[in-house]
Parts: C-alpha cells; sequence; structure tokens
C-alpha cells in the first residue's frame, strides 16, 4: 500500500459520515480496494428505517446495472473459449427477434448502440407497479421494432442487455443465472454475490428507502423483486466489497486470472460518448469511462427501486471504490467522484510530519465542523460539508510548537492570521484557536448548543 493511502482510507469514512449525516440519508455501505484487496469496508446508519437494523459491510444491496458489467465479462468469457465473437448478430442465437434487432451485434449490444426500446412500453417495472418481463414477454418486446437503426448512438438499453442474457442461455444451453454465478461470480472470489432474488433466509440485506419529498417522511420499498428474464441487465446483489474485488480484476493492471488480458482491454476501451451529458463521459462494453481530477477510471451505476449505487475503478493507481446508498435521492457517483478528489490531495501532499502530526482532528463551532489534516510540511483544513472537502481550500504553515499561520486562503478567509492549538491540563490538544473562531471538541460543541439554545431561553 502506498505510503499516502493510509491516511486517506482514515479519513474518508469520516468525510463520508458527515455527507450521510447532513444529506440525511437513512445509511451507506462503502469499499475500496488497493491491487485488488479490500483495505477499507465501512458501512453507517441503518438497514431499515421502519425496524432500526444497523446497517454492516455485509449487508447486500441491489446493485441494478452493475449486473451490465457482469453479463460483459460473461461474454468475453465466451469469446475468449471461442463460443462466440463480439460481431455476432443476435438473430444467430435467439428466434424471433425483429429483424432489425436480429441484425444487432453482440458488440452493439454491450455498448447499448442496438438501437433497441430502454424499458418497453410499460416500464412500471421500475415503479414496483408490475413484475420484471418473464422471458415470453421479453421474447415478445424484442419482435417490434427497434427505436433507432443499429449503431446510429449510444441509447441505453436494459431490454438489449437481457438479449444478452438469452444469447447467454442459447451459447451455453443453461439459464444465465446458474452460468454467469458459476463462471464469473465463483471465479472472482465474490462470497455476497448472487444474479438476482430470492434471497437465501437470514441474508442481511438493505432495503430500499424513498425520499421524503413526496410524504414528508421516508418510506421503505421492499426492493426485494426477481427481475426474471431482466437478471443480466439489473438483477445483481451485493456488496461494495465484493464490487471493488471484482472491478479490479477487469483492470488491465490486474494479475486476475478471471478475463484475459486481451479481454480486459475491450473493457478498457471507452466506445461511445454518452450524448446531451455536461461532463465528457464514454459508454464500452458493459462500462461506463470517465476522468475525475485527471484519474482515468472504469465502472458503472445501479439504480433499483429505493436504491442507488456507483463503482469504479482506476488502474493507473490500482484503486477502486464502491458506495451503496439505499435511498432514491442519494447521489452516489458524485460521492465517489469527490472520494477519488480526495484521494489525489493525500497522493499529491505526503505523509505527516513530526512538525505538522499534532495539527489532526475534527473540531466544531456553530458553523459546523473543519477538518485539520497533517501532510508533508503544512497542515490542510478540509470542509466535510462540502462535496469536495479541499474546494478552495485553506491551509496553514506551523510556526512553532502549538502555533501556525494560516498561509493559503480565498480572499473571504482568514489568509496571514495565526492559528493555535488549545490543550487542557493534560496536555491533550482540546481546541483550535483559528483566526478570531474557536473551534472545540464535539462534547463541548453538544454542551454549548444544547446550554445556549435548547434550556428554555428561547
Amino acid at each position: 500500500m502506498p505510503a499516502w493511502l493510509a491516511p486517506a482510507l482514515a479519513y474518508l469514512p469520516q468525510w463520508l459520515d458527515y455527507q450521510i449525516a447532513q444529506m440525511g440519508l437513512p445509511g451507506a455501505s462503502f469499499a475500496v480496494a488497493q491491487g485488488g484487496k479490500v483495505v477499507l469496508a465501512h458501512a453507517i446508519g441503518v438497514a431499515n428505517i421502519n425496524t432500526g437494523e444497523a446497517l454492516t459491510a455485509e449487508h447486500r444491496f441491489r446493485v441494478a446495472s452493475h449486473s451490465k458489467t457482469f453479463t460483459a465479462a460473461g461474454i468475453l468469457k465466451l469469446v475468449e473459449s471461442g463460443r462466440l465473437r463480439l460481431d455476432d448478430r443476435a438473430g444467430a442465437y435467439v428466434a424471433g427477434l425483429h429483424p432489425e434487432v436480429a441484425r444487432a451485434t453482440v458488440s452493439q449490444l454491450l455498448s447499448h448502440t442496438g438501437g433497441i426500446i430502454r424499458d418497453g412500453e410499460d416500464a412500471g417495472q421500475w415503479h414496483d407497479r408490475r413484475p420484471f418481463l418473464n422471458e415470453a414477454e421479453l421474447r415478445a418486446a424484442l419482435a417490434e421494432a427497434p427505436v433507432l437503426p443499429p449503431n446510429t448512438r449510444m441509447k441505453y438499453t436494459n431490454h438489449g442487455f437481457g438479449l444478452l442474457g438469452l444469447i447467454i442461455a442459447a451459447v451455453t444451453g443453461e439459464d444465465y443465472n446458474t452460468w454467469i454465478a458459476r463462471e464469473i461470480v465463483a471465479p472472482a472470489g465474490l462470497a455476497h454475490t448472487l444474479p438476482d432474488s430470492p434471497l437465501p433466509a437470514g441474508m442481511p440485506f438493505a432495503r430500499g428507502h424513498a425520499s421524503p419529498a413526496l410524504l414528508g417522511r421516508r418510506y421503505v420499498v421492499p426492493a426485494d423483486n426477481c427481475t426474471h428474464a431482466l437478471a443480466s441487465a439489473t438483477g445483481f446483489v451485493s456488496t461494495p466489497s465484493d464490487l471493488v474485488r471484482f472491478f479490479s480484476q477487469l483492470a488491465t493492471t490486474s494479475d486476475s486470472g478471471l478475463l484475459s488480458i486481451e479481454s480486459r482491454r475491450e473493457i478498457a476501451r471507452p466506445m461511445w460518448r454518452i450524448p446531451e451529458m455536461t461532463v465528457v463521459r464514454h459508454y464500452g462494453l458493459g462500462t461506463a469511462h470517465g476522468e475525475t481530477g485527471g484519474w482515468t477510471w472504469i465502472g458503472h451505476g445501479g439504480g433499483f427501486q429505493g436504491v442507488r449505487s456507483f463503482t469504479v475503478v482506476v488502474p493507473a493507481q490500482g484503486v477502486a471504490l464502491s458506495l451503496c446508498l439505499h435511498a432514491t435521492d442519494g447521489e452516489p457517483q458524485g460521492l465517489i467522484e469527490n472520494a477519488l478528489r480526495i484521494l489525489q490531495v493525500f497522493a499529491s501532499s505526503g505523509a505527516a510530519t513530526a512538525e505538522t502530526a499534532p495539527w489532526s482532528g475534527r473540531f466544531w463551532n456553530l458553523w459546523g465542523a473543519a477538518d485539520f489534516i497533517p501532510v508533508d510540511g503544512k497542515v490542510l483544513v478540509a470542509q466535510p460539508s462540502q462535496g469536495n472537502p479541499f474546494a478552495d481550500g485553506t491551509e496553514l504553515t506551523v510556526t512553532g510548537v502549538d502555533s501556525a499561520r494560516i498561509s493559503k486562503a480565498t480572499g473571504y478567509g482568514s489568509y496571514g492570521q495565526s492559528a493555535r492549538l488549545l490543550r487542557d491540563a493534560g496536555g491533550a490538544v482540546e481546541a483550535v484557536q483559528f483566526a478570531g473562531s474557536r473551534l472545540t471538541s464535539h462534547a463541548e460543541a453538544v454542551r454549548e448548543a444544547v446550554d445556549r439554545y435548547e434550556s428554555g431561553a428561547s
């Protein structure tokens, strides 16, 4: 593990917990892998607001469209064995398709460029109004004309990935769930991952939750639906720890034997720009591709009823991150990208020195918290209330025992002013005098707030 990663891993849960509390979400489950090994698994909150069951890193989530990356890995496994080719047409394996759907290639289906309808004319399965399509219903939908000619543009389609599940079943002679569990999930070492529900009795499972915007309160969404013929598009159940293990094995830098280097190069290749997005993102073979702060990543997200998730692997740095939020108003991709920005700050800052090390901790006042993070030659002051806590960041330069100068700040800050550590009778740091503001421990800040605002004075 690189030296900078350990302090970054210590800080990430602190920042994330603040974010989750600030957003009022039921909880979160988060994992980081380095070199394919899980080095952080963290959970906060509850798995179900009705029962109050504590959320743990062992709780499974519906990870929805992460299923597409598993399906892509399965297709490439079959390509490696010579049982199909990426440029084979769907109609070579599945009968009864509309002629234009039949002409779509396996590669086009994997990259969402087959022109196929996204979720059918009745997408009520996503709103918990109807079951997910069975095979007969999916086949009937695929007998209809596509929305666009193949190879026109990237157009997301769950039905297209349902068709890939039918192709896998046709090639292997087995149902998709059985084959993918044996040939991809098990070899990847994913003990907490299933292709679809129902779940075994007693398995810890995080329920979905709706936004409080509708009823003025959150309510539980079961999120335990069987996805039937669309398991290859959205059925998977997993944990962040298993997801970072899996995505790490897809990187070209991995020494995993799950897929050949040729297949991993295919997965690493961005193919189509995702249209009509403000930020530049691309899609490849069952994978999304992006760049955050100069770090190029490969990943995928997922959205199920009341559950959202996002996973990335950064091959050049050998790190993978995954976040599952069981609330419709959670934004896991934004949090993951800000987590990458946090890692970048630590990677570029170096380890704390004997001089800067005492300046460490979270301190509070009426406006919230500030995190003091010692690094090589300076102290970073982070704002955990911000998505990127280091944006427009403040820095301190240590000037003596327990004293420092604010050496970097925006024009609205206290640039050039002093800061000092305040210690109790035993020598432990109990507060920070930061320019004209006194920041205290959490316990002291709670006492102050209660005494001032909740003791009958107002």
